[in-house]
């Protein structure tokens, strides 16, 4: 079967999440949210206490890595919910606490090994939107289209503050954009698949653009 695969990378906060699902719907593909999939083994990783002084404990982690299995729940008109090991994750992912971990979970190679071929495998039966931070450069160097969104950190810090008021989450705007600062640098500087533009990736600085010129900007480049 052949599939399209539309890789769209950037920096926190960019807008990837949004305008990916909102793109998948729009041109009948599937999303695939990676973010989720890093988020949901940083929960597992506070649940469990897998921690010493703020240092992931790495040998129950990676113990526990090939049980987590990622998969899809179909839903009503064919909406697709990624489920791992059946259970389907929500708004416990967008705490701070996981948001402050996340970056350490996705520099541990091991995770980034198995969460690569999940991701795949996820893809193989369904031409799919897929954003994260490495997607056109490890995860799909082939992609057909490729895009790479980016923007100032105190406008993702914002985005992200909004919404977490939005939602309820604690948090002040000083923490978020400290997380956002943060996330950058461990996500630019780590050793396996960091965060980089792949060179045939199209850039789009969403600073001063809303969500509706991003995804008509998108849209355009695919026409």
């Amino acid at each position: 079967m052949d599939t399209t695969v539309i890789a769209i990378d950037g920096f926190a906060s960019t807008g990837k999440s949004t305008l990916s699902k909102r793109l998948a719907a729009h041109i009948g593909f599937t999303y695939v949210d990676t973010g989720y999939m890093f988020r949901v083994i940083a929960l597992l990783v506070l649940e469990n206490k897998w921690l010493n002084k703020e240092e992931i404990t790495l040998a129950p982690l990676t113990a526990a890595l090939p049980e987590l299995q990622f998969s899809w729940l179909s839903q009503k008109e064919g909406q697709k919910l990624m489920a791992v090991n059946g259970k389907v994750y929500g708004e416990e992912l967008r705490t701070a606490e996981v948001s402050n971990l996340v970056s350490k979970v996705a520099a541990i190679p091991a995770v980034r090994t198995h969460l690569l071929q999940q991701q795949r495998d996820l893809s193989k039966s369904a031409s799919v939107v897929m954003d994260g931070r490495d997607i056109g450069t490890v995860v799909f160097p082939d992609a057909q289209y490729k895009f790479f969104l980016n923007a100032t950190p105190s406008i993702r810090a914002q985005r992200r503050f909004e919404e977490m008021q939005d939602k309820g989450i604690p948090g002040t705007y000083e923490e978020v954009l400290a997380n956002v600062i943060q996330r950058d640098q461990m996500d630019s500087s780590r050793a396996v698949a960091p965060l980089k533009k792949a060179e045939d990736a199209i850039e789009i600085d969403t600073s001063s653009l809303n969500v509706d010129e991003v995804f008509a900007l998108l849209c355009d480049y695919l026409a």
